[in-house]
């Protein structure tokens, strides 16, 4: 058994890349290693919630903000690439004091670009080999393609096969050798529970769009008949819940809870986030998505699932509550049954 320190870093854009980082320190930990949380904002927080026993360093913020108006969201991403760029090369600079600072003998960077090193072990988790930016995709997946080159790995949360959940966005005809698909990541467990919420309203992603969809949701809920659990996905000090007619409101919840929550709970309205639709299919849920407008992987993905008769979904501006009747008419995600070898995934730190 090893007692090395293991650097874990996820991008903090919206809580998906720290979520699914959970079952990683969880498995780092079971196998004897000591993970070091690497974060900043929200992200950070919320890992900070979860393993409080562990040691948790700040990282620069990419400063990711979303326009108000889908249509301008990639001009917004060209606008903050300045200070995504100094981020990224802070991050490199702040790494290169850490590894000899806390004695770090691996990296598992989640989308953090700067994070790696030429000294010790550096794995990239992404499930985007292909970035997709409208008619930018091929100069977007070729600077992530070339960035990827520098981890010694890079692990893909999807199967090599089809049917896949990442499409086109995790799978090229020609890999690169250090690509490993590692099979889907969730925190989530499937539970044998009896059903208490007919709907689970659950949001992320960063703001302006979270709040916007936050609003018009609850507009909307008043029309809903049934029990809905709605979690807004806001990392505040305290937990808080609201309780409105038939809505019960949380602010946020923990690994434990969402869990039980997803498992009590009939169908589910959410994003087309990754990480969401790997929980989804790790509980075998049927759910309803909202891409976030102007983010071309989430509506890339929800065109996707529909297609492929899973998930219906609705842009932001046309979603009425009446659209939760078409999710009869899909199938619902299914579990891969993929288990993860940890310890296979883990000997590159060990110099095997």
């Amino acid at each position: 058994m090893s007692s090395k320190k293991i650097l874990v870093a996820p991008l903090n854009w919206g809580l998906g890349h720290a979520t699914r980082c959970i079952p990683i320190i969880e498995a780092l930990e079971n196998n004897g290693y000591t993970p070091i949380i690497a974060s900043d904002g929200v992200a950070l927080q919320m890992l900070q919630k979860e393993f409080p026993h562990l040691q948790s360093l700040e990282l620069p913020s990419y400063h990711i903000e979303y326009a108000k108006n889908g249509a301008f969201f990639k001009w917004k991403m060209i606008k903050n690439s300045p200070k995504m760029i100094e981020a990224i090369l802070h991050e490199k600079k702040t790494i290169r004091q850490w590894i000899d600072e806390y004695d770090i003998a691996g990296i598992i960077s989640d989308n953090r670009l700067g994070v790696y090193s030429k000294k010790i072990p550096s794995v990239f988790i992404t499930h985007q080999l292909n970035v997709l930016t409208g008619n930018t995709t091929w100069i977007s997946s070729k600077v992530h393609q070339h960035i990827i080159k520098k981890f010694n790995q890079c692990w893909i949360p999807d199967v090599e096969t089809k049917p896949n959940l990442s499409g086109k966005l995790g799978h090229l005809e020609n890999p690169e050798e250090n690509i490993k698909y590692i099979g889907p990541l969730s925190r989530l467990h499937r539970k044998p529970t009896d059903k208490k919420y007919d709907l689970m309203v659950i949001l992320s992603g960063p703001e302006p769009q979270r709040g916007m969809l936050e609003a018009q949701l609850t507009q909307e809920m008043g029309q809903f008949k049934g029990k809905v659990v709605f979690i807004k996905g806001k990392i505040e000090p305290e937990q808080k819940i609201e309780q409105a007619g038939n809505v019960t409101y949380y602010n946020f919840m923990n690994t434990e809870e969402l869990e039980n929550t997803f498992n009590e709970s009939e169908i589910v309205l959410c994003r087309s986030g990754y990480t969401t639709i790997m929980d989804l299919a790790q509980l075998g849920k049927k759910a309803f998505f909202i891409p976030t407008p102007g983010q071309y992987e989430q509506e890339y993905l929800a065109k996707k699932l529909k297609k492929e008769g899973l998930v219906p979904f609705a842009r932001q501006e046309d979603f009425k509550i009446e659209n939760l009747l078409e999710i009869d008419l899909f199938k619902g995600l299914k579990n891969f049954g993929t288990a993860i070898t940890w310890n296979k995934l883990f000997c590159l730190f060990e110099g095997k």
